[in-house]
């Protein structure tokens, strides 16, 4: 794969409830990246086994700096689910 699919972990009470609940982890991802591209870069970075994957594209939000309102660029979420007994290691100490 050519190009950075998996940008950043977030890490929000809501993901980790998500974590601790359904074993399930929350990735901010490339905005053209599919499910199976946002599969597929998940199990070859971190070595697990991915059970779903569900995306959602989140709104920019409205910025006000001194007399000018602007936008921030909307962004693309994804909530990955693991197979039972899968656990990404570099996010258990958090």
């Amino acid at each position: 794969m050519n190009k950075m699919i998996l940008e950043l972990h977030l890490t929000t009470e809501k993901s980790m409830a998500l974590k601790e609940a359904y074993n399930s982890y929350v990735f901010r991802v490339d905005r053209n990246a599919g499910k199976i591209e946002i599969s597929g870069a998940v199990e070859s970075a971190f070595g697990v086994r991915v059970d779903n994957v569900r995306t959602m594209i989140m709104p920019g939000k409205s910025k006000r700096l001194r007399y000018r309102v602007g936008r921030t660029p909307r962004w693309k979420k994804a909530i990955v689910t693991l197979k039972k007994g899968q656990v990404i290691s570099d996010f258990e100490n958090i």
